[in-house]
């Protein structure tokens, strides 16, 4: 499926990854991970843009280093990720620094590198960042997130551009906080930034936001105040089980059109739809629960969980499930609730998915490579999972699994009183 046919990707079948690390693993196709990028060069192509990746979505060095071999830009929100970035290999002239909550010592340390722009989410923030590139004799460039009072039509969770969402400041708000921005020594104005977001299916949001945004830029060249770049996020959806997104091209066409023949340089920050389907997460049945009265479910027990995916619990997510090769003896045919160990109800990957399984098979969450690994946590004192690039014919390990001493690490017991 997608970027693994027949469960197999860049000349190395999935089962053999699951026989040399185990389960439950992450892999990664560096063939998907390229292809994926390079469609947004290709879309691009003729237009003065940049392309950041929004590291949130797959934070992995290995997938980074990737990205930023092909000349990607990358979007940020937490000095963790800026340094993730560099050592990755990614230009810091080539980072946007976004955030909603970013501390003194985040803001200090972009400066000392020299990002290429922070956006600005409050008038706080932006107060802030002026008084220490003051101290500094630097002068900070910014943009200004723009909410645009959107409805992105999808999960709330992650729906960032209504007046209702923490995110950014509203367009009037944000024509006077320009205004003051013009006026400070610290600060140099480059953009208009604006993100509405995630897993958006539909071209109609981009479009609108788009537009009210480039009414905003002509409103504050009438002003005085030129930009030099629009930077319109990212959000553009994946197809994890008929969600039928459009495609890049179609994406990016959109996006244009609203700009028209402005000078503008474009900034899309997608994560999800390059990340996504270039991974998937590897897991194995360890116990088959058949329902033994006709309105029981029938679980099938993995030792994958939610802390090491918790998309289908935290959003209701769907992602596609297969069984990787011949089922074993005595498989079962049943409509299953795929789940993992974690004592949670909630701790299911996939609900009632027609499966033949047996316990032993091995089976693939597809779509896994965007908040998959990313989002997973210790929960239950479960190590997290080891990340695994397919590359060329080699399996490379770019995150070893945890040990259980290493989720103990800075830990200690307190010593009784003597």
């Amino acid at each position: 499926m997608g970027a693994f046919p027949e469960h197999c990707a860049d000349g190395v079948a999935l089962a053999a990854v699951a026989d040399a690390f185990d389960t439950p693993c992450y892999v990664y196709s560096q063939t998907a991970l390229r292809a994926r990028y390079q469609a947004f060069e290709r879309a691009l192509e003729g237009v003065d843009a940049r392309v950041c990746f929004a590291v949130k979505a797959n934070p992995n060095i290995g997938v980074l280093g990737v990205l930023a071999d092909l000349g990607s830009g990358f979007d940020i929100v937490s000095v963790g990720e800026l340094e993730r970035v560099i050592t990755a290999g990614g230009a810091p002239e080539d980072i946007v620094f976004s955030g909603v909550g970013k501390r003194r010592d985040e803001l200090e340390r972009a400066l000392d590198v020299g990002v290429g722009c922070f956006n600005i989410e409050s008038e706080s923030e932006l107060e802030r960042l002026n008084t220490l590139a003051t101290r500094r004799s630097q002068s900070a460039p910014i943009s200004i997130r723009v909410n645009p009072d959107v409805d992105a039509r999808t999960h709330p969770f992650i729906a960032t551009g209504l007046s209702e969402n923490k995110f950014g400041v509203d367009v009037e708000s944000a024509a006077t906080l320009y205004q003051r921005a013009a006026g400070m020594d610290g600060i140099e104005i480059v953009g208009v930034d604006c993100h509405i977001g995630s897993q958006l299916t539909d071209l109609a949001p981009f479009s609108d936001a788009a537009e009210r945004v480039v009414a905003l830029i002509d409103r504050l060249a009438a002003e005085g105040i030129d930009i030099d770049h629009l930077d319109i996020g990212g959000g553009l959806g994946v197809d994890y089980q008929a969600d039928n997104p459009p495609s890049i091209a179609d994406y990016v066409a959109a996006v244009c059109q609203a700009v028209g023949d402005r000078d503008l340089r474009l900034i899309f920050e997608p994560g999800r739809v390059i990340a996504a389907d270039a991974g998937v997460l590897l897991t194995r049945v360890d116990t088959l629960k058949p329902a033994v009265a006709t309105d029981a479910r029938s679980f099938a027990v993995v030792d994958a969980a939610i802390n090491d995916l918790i998309r289908p619990a935290l959003y209701d997510a769907a992602h596609a499930v297969e069984r990787v090769g011949a089922a074993g003896d005595g498989a079962v045919t049943r409509i299953w609730d795929v789940v993992g160990p974690i004592c949670e109800t909630g701790d299911c990957l996939a609900n009632e998915r027609e499966l033949t399984l047996a316990e032993g098979d091995l089976l693939v969450v597809y779509s896994a490579g965007a908040y998959g690994s990313a989002m997973a946590s210790n929960y239950n004192t479960r190590p997290r999972a080891p990340e695994v690039m397919l590359a060329d014919g080699d399996m490379i390990e770019v995150r070893a699994r945890e040990a259980v001493a290493d989720l103990m690490r800075g830990e200690k017991r307190l010593l009784p009183e003597r």
